[in-house]
């Protein structure tokens, strides 16, 4: 899909995709924010809603927002969605309240 242009500002459309290798490292492009993290889980807000994933070990080695893009790795046990995707905001925005 080509991105799209509003007046005001760029609204870019993203896919959102999901690789895994070897249940060491994942790698997630659509991510709009990261919710919380730690070594056992991290909360993403993906174009699909909500996703935990969840592991040992686990740290985040690639973060941009801009691209959509956040390669977390450690031993990754579950990936999970979110029945419903939630607007109750990232992380940084609820610590700055």
């Amino acid at each position: 899909m080509e991105p799209r242009m509003n007046e005001a500002n760029t609204m870019r459309i993203r896919a959102h995709t999901i690789h895994i290798d070897n249940r060491e490292a994942i790698s997630v492009t659509g991510v709009k924010d990261v919710d919380s993290f730690n070594e056992q889980e991290v909360e993403l807000l993906t174009e699909a809603g909500e996703l935990r994933i969840e592991g040992n070990g686990l740290r985040i080695t690639k973060l941009s927002l801009d691209e959509g893009h956040v390669i977390v790795e450690g031993e990754i046990i579950a990936l999970e969605y979110a029945e419903a995707p939630g607007e109750r905001g990232s992380l940084f925005s609820r610590m700055f309240r």
